[in-house]
């Protein structure tokens, strides 16, 4: 790993351009207790996205039904 040195403009801003991880264009941020700050890759996931994902019940009922395609119910439209 290299280090490199970067400049806060007047707004205490500072660019990335050259560090950022292509195709990440969001990161969360954590501030360490000793003032280091550490930039994480991170998506947005939406609030109902995030429930669905943190029902683990639900989430092995489907991978069930993916393993064993007679569990799943066909139902007609119309």
């Amino acid at each position: 790993m290299e280090d490199d040195v970067v400049q806060l403009d007047s707004r205490l801003r500072v660019s990335l351009g050259k560090f950022g991880l292509a195709p990440h264009s969001r990161y969360l941020v954590t501030k360490e207790a000793d003032g280091c700050l550490t930039l994480t890759p991170a998506t947005v996931v939406p609030e109902i996205e995030a429930r669905f994902l943190a029902n683990s019940e639900l989430l092995e009922r489907i991978t069930a039904n993916r393993a064993d395609p007679s569990r799943l119910v066909q139902r007609k439209r119309g």
